[in-house]
């Protein structure tokens, strides 16, 4: 089978060191010959993943075509999956999940739980709905790693407000932030891990750590789960789907997003199950069964992100004392510079009880540190 990849970064280099467990010849489109999936793949080929003739003439060569990042050129994949392509996710779902606007429509629709919301075409209908704040500024496109979200809680935040196309969400007062991954193969059939907890980082709206399974309830659980498999089953596509969901402090559970492809809090299963999202993924694309993906344990998993204060060529520090502890696992992203903010990597800890999880996932986070070999301004 040819394997077509439209983004070269994290999530398309882990899916292609998984790849190398099967038979499959890979491709990979992206503009950045450095990028870090790119000496990973059979056939890499330089080229925007937004432009149609690029995407097609992309497309022509393989039996399967997925992504790694939704901004892509849709009428591409509309085209390709016309003339024979597998577009896996359907170019259908990712329309629906690409602009937020659409997608929190999709949820009202399906009646799938979500926070109340308002739809908005510039900063004077955010302005005109200065009554519905506290909430979420999102950018419809484009957004993506904490960036396209401002928080607004009343008229003084306005400034911040997006000229462009946005969303207002209803703020909700969050007890915890979950997810649920969900795989849908060919034949319609669905398999869903158990729910994730996720510590975002409250300054670059990034997900910090995770920890599988969820703390909560079990009852909670069989509602996350529940949920997660409604919104994706009605999207009525084949593939491997992220359920990000907020529990709030009433306990009720609603959907915040959901993104079409493996995901940031899905990284921990690699070590930490039995099946890991990116072969769930695999199997799914060669119609192959999709197996029960039971959590070995407990698992964690921190990210790596690029420190405050210097940016460069990239250091890792502390690995040799983290790697020294058992069940740690390190991922470096291939990222030759980095900056503040950005991903560069994550580590996974697998234990067998959550207070030792828990005590190593604290060691690791004071011992590991990204920087670069310049020093810029705080």
């Amino acid at each position: 089978m040819k394997l077509g990849i439209l983004g070269g970064g994290q999530l398309g280099r882990m899916l292609l060191q998984a790849a190398g467990n099967y038979t499959l010849e890979t491709f990979v489109l992206e503009n950045d010959t450095t990028c870090p999936a790119a000496h990973l793949c059979h056939h890499f080929t330089l080229g925007d993943i937004r432009d149609f003739d690029t995407v097609y003439a992309f497309g022509k060569q393989v039996d399967v075509l997925t992504i790694e990042i939704e901004n892509i050129n849709i009428d591409a994949l509309f085209q390709l999956q016309k003339e024979g392509v597998k577009v896996i996710p359907s170019p259908e779902a990712i329309a629906i999940i690409k602009d937020k606007g659409i997608q929190k429509q999709f949820y009202a629709d399906h009646h799938i739980p979500t926070a109340p919301f308002v739809l908005t075409d510039n900063k004077t209908a955010i302005e005109a709905n200065v009554d519905f704040l506290p909430a979420a500024n999102k950018l419809r496109t484009g957004g993506y790693d904490g960036k396209g979200v401002e928080l607004l809680f009343g008229a003084n935040d306005l400034p911040r407000a997006f000229v462009e196309p946005s969303l207002l969400e209803k703020m909700v007062d969050i007890k915890k932030e979950i997810a649920v991954l969900v795989g849908v193969g060919i034949d319609g059939a669905t398999v869903v891990y158990e729910p994730t907890e996720m510590v975002f980082d409250p300054k670059l709206n990034l997900v910090d750590y995770l920890i599988a399974p969820a703390d909560i309830t079990s009852e909670q659980i069989k509602t996350a789960e529940t949920i997660a498999l409604h919104a994706v089953k009605a999207l009525q596509s084949p593939g491997l789907f992220a359920v990000e969901l907020f529990l709030s402090a009433n306990d009720e559970i609603v959907v915040n997003e959901i993104a079409p492809r493996a995901h940031n809090s899905g990284h921990q299963t690699i070590e930490g199950n039995l099946i890991s999202q990116y072969d769930m993924q695999l199997r799914i694309f060669q119609e192959l069964p999709l197996g029960l993906p039971t959590n070995r344990g407990f698992s964690a998993m921190y990210n790596l992100i690029g420190e405050a204060g210097s940016q460069g060529h990239t250091i890792y520090q502390g690995l040799d004392k983290a790697l020294a502890m058992e069940g740690v696992f390190v991922h470096q992203y291939g990222k030759s510079t980095t900056k503040p903010g950005r991903k560069m990597g994550h580590v996974t800890i697998v234990e067998n009880d959550k207070a030792s999880l828990l005590e190593k996932l604290s060691m690791v986070k004071r011992q590991i540190h990204v920087i670069g070999d310049k020093t810029i301004a705080l």
